[in-house]
């Protein structure tokens, strides 16, 4: 199982003025939309399509996570979309839609996402290890750290989505 290791940011408002300096640099915008099919502790089973802004093309992806906290155990593969549909279709769930800016900062790719449902916006920065992590020192313009705070993750988020 591979190891996801990212730390993640309330960040307060879009960066456009960076993107205007080339501070940072767009690489894509995506459309998320995600569906979890089974929670459990800090387990975690979901579907997602990703479609593409810039081409159009979809994609549609299954995982498995499983911990809580800055380093998180992921198994992630390709599905068709006909799977994804049965999926999403037999769960019957209000999905979670978000639009995702990859962009490089420097030479780190950071990703943004803008909720669609709720007002918030959260960027997240992968690493290869732990220590990496724990030794970044992140820019005020990245906001409040929300890498361990369970009320911010895209779990809560969609639960939240399912009783409204």
């Amino acid at each position: 199982m591979a190891l996801e290791i990212e730390r993640k940011f309330l960040l307060p408002a879009f960066p456009a003025a960076l993107i205007e300096e080339n501070v940072l640099k767009i690489e894509k915008e995506q459309l998320i939309e995600q569906t979890y099919l089974a929670l459990h502790e800090d387990q975690e089973l979901r579907v997602r399509k990703i479609v593409d802004l810039a081409s159009g093309r979809a994609e549609y992806t299954h995982t498995f996570k499983k911990g809580h906290g800055i380093a998180r155990e992921e198994v992630e593969y390709a599905i068709s979309e006909g799977l994804y549909e049965q999926m999403v279709a037999k769960h019957r769930a209000v999905p979670l839609f978000k639009k995702r800016t990859t962009a490089l900062w420097g030479d780190r790719v950071v990703e943004i996402d803008d909720y669609r449902q709720i007002e918030l916006l959260v960027l997240e920065a992968e690493f290869a290890s732990v220590a990496e992590a724990e030794n970044f020192d992140p820019p005020a313009w990245f906001g409040r750290e929300i890498s361990s705070d369970k009320q911010y993750s895209n779990k809560k988020v969609w639960a939240d989505l399912q009783s409204r």
